[in-house]
């Protein structure tokens, strides 16, 4: 039996956090961030470099498919909010910028698509369910990638629908995500039902996952098998997800 000691800060980091309006981007938030393919403009979480280039390949897309934005600082998100609020009024800015602390981008889990057109809008890029899009869609829950805002759905995220927008939490997380047709919200909400003792359990290409929720208010200490191969995320509110796999006997 091995120990896993979780403290306050852990709550604020991992791959499933969890920024909204509610919940804005901690500063204990720590992230590695990497230039996506040598290109300055954007940067991603690592993670989220290895398998969004993994899955890209999988597909063979070369240039059909761009990227519009990756990580933003909380001050370029600023400039971003203002500027939509001059150019294209409240109402659309509500629906589709973050405030400034409370954008998944700030995080470098987050980035958005577009169809490599001649024109292509920064706020909203085309990104239809058809044609080489839609099958970046419907394979990169494989890769831990959800879309993030999708259809009815902002009366939770307070988002519109953004086609373009893909979100890195992680795999199995991806998959039941897309299973139970879940947002990162209402997923939050489905796995605090499930404890150390009455985890959910997860079976997919023969491994056998088993998740569960932890409150963590200073510190909190888990239990796990000698052999345990686990993955601890942070929810970015009032405690911690705990996913440990093995392989079906």
């Amino acid at each position: 039996m091995q120990t896993k000691t979780l403290y306050k800060k852990d709550i604020y980091n991992g791959s499933l956090v969890l920024v909204n309006h509610n919940y804005p981007i901690h500063q204990d938030y720590c992230s590695s961030m990497i230039n996506v393919h040598e290109n300055v403009s954007y940067q991603v979480e690592q993670k989220v470099h290895k398998l969004f280039w993994q899955c890209m390949n999988h597909l063979q897309i070369k240039d059909e498919i761009v990227i519009t934005s990756a990580y933003r600082s909380a001050q370029d998100q600023e400039k971003l909010y203002n500027h939509s609020l001059k150019e294209n009024g409240k109402d659309y800015t509500q629906k589709y910028v973050a405030k400034s602390h409370h954008s998944e981008h700030e995080t470098g889990l987050a980035i958005d698509l577009a169809l490599r057109t001649n024109h292509i809008d920064m706020i909203c890029p085309d990104f239809p369910y058809t044609g080489i899009c839609q099958k970046f869609r419907e394979l990169c829950y494989d890769y831990g990638f959800v879309e993030r805002y999708g259809e009815f759905k902002q009366s939770i995220t307070h988002i519109s629908q953004e086609p373009w927008h893909f979100r890195y939490v992680g795999f199995p997380h991806s998959l039941i995500m897309k299973d139970k047709n879940l947002c990162l919200e209402e997923y939050h909400d489905f796995l605090k039902q499930y404890t150390p003792y009455h985890p959910y359990t997860y079976v997919v290409n023969q491994r056998v996952f088993d998740i569960y929720y932890v409150p963590v208010k200073q510190s909190t200490t888990i239990a796990l098998r000698s052999d345990a191969v686990y993955q601890i995320s942070g929810n970015n509110m009032d405690g911690a997800i705990v996913t440990v796999w093995r392989n079906c006997l």
